[in-house]
């Protein structure tokens, strides 16, 4: 009885050693721990030496797509792969995770790279994609941060998203003459990737393709492309100059953000919308060229365009947003082709003619006192620091958001009685600014209003204003005294925190409201009335 149990337990354990050398889809195992050879697709085999770490793929058909995290046969043991000819497809996983693999070579049979194919293959150093391909899936090659070089067939149509996302050892990359759409962050993160060639046949460079490519010097976008998406050279930092081509007619909010070598843009003929932050913080922009086929330009298109010394607005402008050139600090010219009818320009004064609202100045701004001009739209004179002072004329009202936000330069400015409203963050961080006087005609004083002023030493608040937003004059540390007048019936949050040198503070008897901190950190103050 005892020879028949060890004899039966002996056959189950060969059984059991049988069954775990079969390679089933879908479980996760070490490549040296399987027999020489296994099946990894309906008609596809592989033969593996343990010795050498290759890989031979052979057979007349496709590899097995994976759901899970990483491919199921192998993984970081195998060092080269032979794919024969006669396999028509690399299936999603097929080598992920394989971070000992060092070189590939596809074969002309081979149709198409699968999703994450070989993401994460970091000791991969060289790739070759046979001319029969026609699509790189997504995450394809993502991370293999050793590749230097990949030279993309005139037989792909199409590269996924991400597919190269974080290649950081990148440093060229010719793309073939029949891709049509270089998709979603298909280049995002390849830091060292200094030259680029895209083919005569894309029409479309996706959202983030080329995202942070810091080293990327210059680029050419052929004829052929259309539409460069949202944050498509965002961060590319020494971009120097780019040509687009004359076939495009969309360009991406934020494509061009941070590019901060780039030194002057043309924007074709067709183009007809000018996008939000499409070019912000391209602090080495001298000039560019808008052209007549453009109807709109974004919030923030040219914000922080330090560089920046003139603008001509094209007639068929109909629409500009109120911070499309804030913090373009070296502006000295604005002009508006005579044709246009929505907007006009006066004295370096841009100026929406209908409503008679000033949306852009400069240094050399002067506001016209003619009627034209009855309030001071949001962000107008926003980061403005080269302007010193400024008489704003009898026919203004209104003085909106941010208007002068950051202009440091200023230390006089000339409110008169006919504005009634002075909006939030009007006059934030204007430390040169030493006293200003508000007129009898304003209500309220808005949130942010001369918060971070800490030159201004005296301020008069008149009878007629009943509010003081938040943060009103949080951090004017310059003030020592402030007296409020009766008509005031609340004081918001954090009004006169921060202001460490105020000692007195008399406050009017209709005051039902003083809010959260509103004299938080003024350490100097011994006195309230």
């Amino acid at each position: 009885m005892k020879k028949n149990s060890k004899k039966l337990l002996s056959s189950l354990l060969a059984m059991v050693m049988v069954l775990c050398s079969l390679p089933f889809a879908g479980v996760t195992f070490e490549a040296n721990a399987l027999e020489k050879t296994g099946k990894c697709g309906e008609n596809v085999s592989y033969t593996y030496d343990p010795s050498t770490g290759e890989v031979v793929i052979s057979g007349t058909g496709a590899m097995y797509d994976y759901e899970g995290s990483s491919s199921p046969f192998f993984k970081g043991s195998i060092k080269s792969v032979v794919i024969e000819d006669g396999v028509t497809i690399i299936g999603s996983y097929a080598f992920r995770d394989c971070t000992s693999l060092t070189s590939v070579t596809i074969p002309d049979s081979v149709t198409s790279i699968g999703y994450r194919a070989f993401e994460y293959c970091y000791g991969l150093t060289s790739v070759t994609i046979g001319d029969s391909v026609k699509s790189i899936g997504g995450y394809a090659f993502s991370g293999c941060n050793k590749l230097r070089s990949i030279t993309i067939p005139d037989s792909v149509t199409s590269i996924g998203d991400y597919a190269f996302y974080s290649c950081t050892g990148l440093t060229s990359v010719t793309i073939g003459n029949s891709v049509t759409s270089i998709y979603w962050g298909a280049f995002y993160g390849c830091t060292g990737l200094t030259s680029v060639t895209i083919g005569d046949s894309v029409k479309s460079i996706g959202g983030y393709a080329f995202f942070g490519c810091n080293k990327l010097r210059n680029i050419t976008i052929p004829n052929s492309v259309t539409n460069i998406g949202n944050y498509a050279f965002s961060g590319c930092t020494g971009l120097t100059s780019i040509a687009i081509g004359d076939s495009v007619t969309s360009i991406g909010d934020s494509a061009f953000h941070g590019c901060t070598g780039l030194t002057s843009i043309t924007i074709p003929d067709g183009v007809t919308n000018i996008g939000g932050d499409t070019f912000y913080g391209c602090t080495g922009l001298t000039s560019v060229t808008i052209p007549d086929s453009v109807t709109s330009i974004g919030s923030d298109a040219f914000c922080g365009c330090a560089g920046l010394t003139s603008i001509t607005i094209p007639e068929g402008v109909t629409s500009i947003s109120g911070s499309a050139f804030s913090y373009c600090t070296s502006l000295t010219s604005i002009n508006v082709s005579s044709g246009n009818t929505v907007y006009h320009s006066a004295d370096n004064c841009l100026i929406k003619t209908k409503s008679k609202t000033l949306i852009l100045g400069c240094k050399n701004s002067v506001i016209p006192s003619d009627g034209s001009v009855t309030s001071i739209g949001n962000y107008a004179f926003s980061g403005c620091k080269g302007l010193t002072s400024l008489t704003i004329p009898d026919s203004v009202t209104g003085i909106g958001w941010g208007a002068f936000f950051g202009c440091t330069g200023l230390t006089s400015v000339t409110i008169p009685d006919s504005v009634t409203s002075i909006g939030e963050e009007a006059f934030y961080g204007c430390t040169g600014l030493t006293s200003i006087t508000i007129p009898d005609s304003v209500t309220s004083i808005g949130w942010y209003a001369f918060e971070g002023c800490t030159g201004l030493t005296s301020i008069t608040i008149p009878d007629s204003v009943t509010s003081i937003g938040d943060s009103a004059f949080d951090g004017c540390t310059g003030l020592t005294s402030i007296t409020i007048p009766d008509s005031v019936t609340s004081i918001g949050d954090y009004a006169f925190s921060r202001c460490t040198g105020l000692t007195s503070v008399t406050i009017g008897n209709s005051v039902t409201s003083i809010g959260n901190y509103a004299f938080r950190y003024c350490n100097k103050l011994r006195s309230i009335t």
